[in-house]
């Protein structure tokens, strides 16, 4: 198992570190009854752990390399269940049975982890939380705030969808290959009930995603052809301000300018 090699390609940077190990485990609280969801396991070495405590896990791997070691485990671990797959393309709301929401962790490729939070949120509603190990910078944004330089689309759409709640720092030595930056572990729980009233969530994306596609534009410019300046206004916002100045309840309502899109 060791002898296999990282793979830039997949972003991979193995969690080797015990101490940390144990952390993150105790993070997630595993418990018999629960379905928990891993994404990129590496060598194994949060997913052990968990399928020990856990009535079903289930692990989607895009290294098929890996897999193999992977699949070995299930002689230990019954409960366990491999998919050799690309968690980008994965739809995760097939594991989803019985009402029972899924529990998902794992630590995420930085090269792709924005792409792939905005995947995991279209299962939201399958998901009871998640455990995630990101590039801190990353933690940063989905935490930060109107002003705030970190600020973007993705801290919109993940506080829209999710709590947040930034649980600590991993140094790179916890890793191998050893990263140059520090990660973190953040604890996202889906709303059953959204914090803000969105009259057409397709809508609400696109005034989100055009606000911070031109961070130095007026809103007045940003959505242009979307919303003029009299709906802008309409809705008690200045269309002279930049998107990353308004909160997700300026966004809500400037969406609600809009008619819900045709299905």
């Amino acid at each position: 198992m060791n002898r296999h090699r990282a793979r830039r390609r997949f972003g991979q940077n193995f969690l080797i570190d015990d101490r940390e190990i144990s952390r993150i485990v105790a993070a997630i609280e595993p418990r018999p009854v629960q379905h928990l969801v891993e994404i990129g396991p590496g060598h194994g070495a949060l997913t052990g752990a968990i399928a020990a405590k856990v009535a079903r896990l289930d692990v989607i791997e895009i290294d098929r390399d890996l897999v193999p070691d992977l699949e070995a485990l299930t002689v230990t671990y019954p409960n366990l269940r491999v998919h050799c797959a690309d968690a980008l393309r994965f739809d995760f709301a097939t594991l989803a049975c019985h009402e029972k929401r899924l529990r998902i962790f794992g630590n995420l490729p930085y090269n792709i982890s924005t792409p792939l939070l905005f995947h995991l949120l279209e299962s939201s509603r399958q998901t009871a939380d998640m455990h995630l190990m990101l590039q801190k910078e990353v933690v940063d944004r989905l935490a930060a705030g109107p002003g705030d330089e970190a600020y973007g689309r993705i801290s919109v759409m993940v506080q829209y969808h999710c709590h947040i709640e930034k649980l600590f720092t991993i140094g790179p030595q916890a890793f191998r290959p050893v990263p140059k930056v520090d990660s973190a572990v953040v604890r996202l729980t889906p709303y059953r009930e959204p914090p803000v009233a969105v009259n057409d969530l397709a809508v609400f994306r696109e005034v989100v995603k055009r606000a911070f596609a031109y961070r130095r534009k007026t809103l007045r410019n940003a959505l242009k052809g979307l919303l003029d300046g009299p709906a802008i206004e309409d809705a008690g916002i200045d269309g002279g301000q930049r998107g990353e100045r308004l909160s997700l309840r300026d966004f809500a309502r400037l969406s609600n300018q809009l008619p819900v899109a045709d299905r």
